[in-house]
């Protein structure tokens, strides 16, 4: 991890792009804790402020549209080819994209406060051949929400970044999977109230 903030620290913008389209295109790196620590770096002088949330701004579009035009273009052919082992069809497809149609945007939105869905939602979205206008205006105001409440997070924290971050890293690891187990409850409860005669 700390080569991750050693790269920023010496690379600056470029740097906080490229790992921050990286991180939420689905690989490991730690993008909270990295927007935390670049607040904290805004907060020395290091880093301009305006700079770093358009750079950072900047990564989490590029990664997450990326995880979308993943899901629009190798989704649908995956879905065709592999579909029938996991017991994803066609008919399935459909409803995901009338999930997304009612209320599934809104996953764009808050899916990056959620570990591993910020990445999930993006690629189901482009499964579900959500138009890029409604996933522009939901996933990308998300992201600058996002970028901006942990820039700021970590601004105000100063030397304390570290201990904070790594306590708000856990959390969200504790809540998403929470999340998680809860809407799997919720599916299987509605699965078998809906087979009810």
């Amino acid at each position: 991890m700390d080569s991750v903030f050693t790269w920023v620290t010496a690379h600056g913008y470029w740097a906080l792009y490229l790992l921050l389209a990286l991180g939420v295109v689905g690989l490991p790196i730690p993008d909270e804790t990295l927007l935390v620590f670049t607040g904290y770096l805004i907060g020395r002088g290091t880093l301009h402020p305006l700079g770093a949330f358009l750079a950072a701004m900047a990564g989490a579009w590029t990664g997450i549209s990326g995880s979308y035009m993943l899901g629009r273009t190798l989704g649908v052919g995956a879905v065709h080819r592999y579909g029938k082992y996991v017991h994803l069809t066609e008919t399935r497809l459909a409803k995901v994209h009338v999930w997304f149609d009612r209320i599934g945007h809104w996953m764009l939105f808050v899916g990056y406060y959620i570990a591993g869905v910020r990445h999930f939602t993006a690629v189901v979205a482009g499964m579900s051949r959500v138009a890029y206008p409604t996933f522009i205006a939901y996933a990308w105001s998300g992201g600058a929400i996002w970028v901006g409440t942990f820039l700021t997070l970590g601004y105000f924290l100063g030397e304390n970044w570290r201990q904070v971050a790594e306590l708000v890293h856990h959390y969200i690891l504790y809540a998403s999977v929470a999340i998680l187990v809860a809407g799997a409850v919720w599916y299987v409860l509605w699965k078998r109230a809906k087979t009810k005669p």
